[in-house]
């Protein structure tokens, strides 16, 4: 059962801060993962990281607003010369993502020394849909080894990044897990090809807890018209990709001076939205 009482205050920047900044500094004293794929040398000194994913981590536009994607507030904590392309898309899975050609379409412009970092799992878990369901110990083990092994071709880094959990709570306000074992099957697939793991899920499963029931519903898509407990507004998108900066550089994906702005805080005001989509269609859920 979720808890689910009204906002009776808003949080301060600096709580929000600081439950951000112990996970950083957990991440920063944390052993690096013995597998974790380094850059290679020679690389351009600018280098994209490639996001493929769903919703969660999509661009969002006016229309959308205030609902944020963390890939919108991952450049923040981003030096100019990693720069960040955001492929993510709303409702797609890993199996419906390839199948729209989306993977080819990012591997046509990946070039050696960029970043492909990989997260689903909210879509693949839709067992009633059969164009985006993926059982998680197959099929969607499967996908993503192809996605790693489409980076590796063309000389790019992949990074597997278990997906962000949702806001959900139980009668004792603990925060519960909702993904299922697709988290588990990306750690299997992580340690089995040797590629960086950004654990996500646990990350952000303890920031809601730290921040409990009534905070995170001003990290999440919650407005007078929906209580949206999926998809972020500025301050959860902010709170996310911070996490997944710190995780690129514990696992040494990134150097320190490849990130920035960890432990500040970022305004809120800083997130945009476009005033349109420019492709609607492909776009949709």
């Amino acid at each position: 059962m979720e808890v689910a009482e009204e906002v009776t205050s808003a949080p301060t920047r600096r709580r929000a801060l600081a439950a951000g900044a112990g996970l950083a500094l957990a991440l920063a004293a944390a052993p690096a993962a013995a597998a974790s794929p380094r850059v290679p040398r020679g690389h351009p000194r600018m280098r994209t990281l490639h996001i493929a994913g769903d919703s969660t981590a999509a661009q969002k536009y006016a229309d959308a607003a205030p609902e944020t994607g963390w890939g919108m507030a991952l450049p923040f904590f981003l030096h100019q010369g990693v720069a960040v392309a955001n492929h993510a898309v709303n409702g797609r899975s890993t199996k419906s993502f390839l199948d729209e050609g989306r993977l080819d379409a990012i591997l046509k412009v990946i070039r050696p020394g960029d970043l492909l970092l990989i997260q689903f799992a909210h879509n693949d878990q839709k067992v009633t849909d059969p164009t985006r369901y993926t059982e998680p110990w197959s099929s969607y083990q499967d996908n993503l080894r192809r996605y790693v092994a489409g980076a590796r071709e063309r000389g790019a880094v992949p990074v597997l990044a278990t997906s962000v959990e949702r806001r959900r709570f139980d009668a004792d306000a603990t925060a519960l897990r909702t993904l299922g074992e697709y988290p588990a099957a990306m750690r299997a697939v992580a340690q089995q090809a040797g590629v960086a793991l950004l654990d996500i899920q646990e990350l952000s499963l303890a920031l809601w807890q730290e921040l409990g029931p009534e905070t995170t519903k001003t990290y999440f898509n919650w407005t007078p018209a929906e209580q949206d407990n999926t998809h972020f507004n500025p301050p959860g998108a902010i709170a996310v990709a911070r996490l997944v900066a710190a995780e690129l550089l514990r696992t040494r994906v990134l150097a320190p001076r490849d990130t920035r702005r960890l432990d500040a805080e970022i305004p809120a005001g800083w997130i945009t939205w476009p005033d349109a989509d420019p492709h609607p269609e492909e776009n949709r859920p």
